[in-house]
């Protein structure tokens, strides 16, 4: 998949966004290990930066590629961040040969792309319309969720 043409998409919803900060924070907080609290940050990485790619839509600024730059923009905001906060860039704490947290960083993405992806699908089956209330919502943070509990049971 070329990310240079990437297909517009709707915007996760703030509620999700939300979601995904707290699953960060909590991971955190209780020492669950940096790989599984980076599958939460890649979620909230991906969720803000189509948050913001819809906003961006919304306003009709004529910006080229929304989804791409915010995306990218959300990262740029969050991988610093980490490091300066001295979060990653650790040789002993690695997984695969990757550092934990991008390791968990990168899965969390594909896992919420793939959640919007199904949530999409879902719609489509059903003629644009959702099976429960907060589908949306829902699917993203089921299949956050069941990462992480599967890469708790590996690490």
């Amino acid at each position: 998949m070329n990310i240079f043409f990437l297909k517009p998409v709707e915007a996760v919803c703030p509620v999700c966004t939300f979601a995904v900060g707290t699953g960060v924070g909590f991971t955190r907080l209780i020492g669950i290990d940096d790989t599984i609290t980076g599958v939460w940050i890649g979620g909230l990485i991906i969720s803000s930066g189509l948050w913001m790619a819809d906003f961006v839509r919304k306003k009709n600024w004529q910006i080229p590629f929304p989804e791409f730059l915010s995306i990218m923009l959300m990262t740029l905001f969050v991988i610093p961040s980490l490091y300066w906060t001295k979060m990653i860039g650790f040789s002993d704490n690695l997984f695969l040969g990757i550092d934990k947290m991008i390791f968990g960083i990168i899965a969390g993405s594909l896992i919420f792309f793939l959640g919007v992806g199904v949530d999409k699908f879902l719609r489509k089956v059903n003629h644009n319309k959702v099976f429960i209330y907060y589908q949306k919502v829902i699917i993203p943070v089921l299949l956050l969720s069941i990462t992480s509990l599967i890469l708790f049971l590996i690490i």
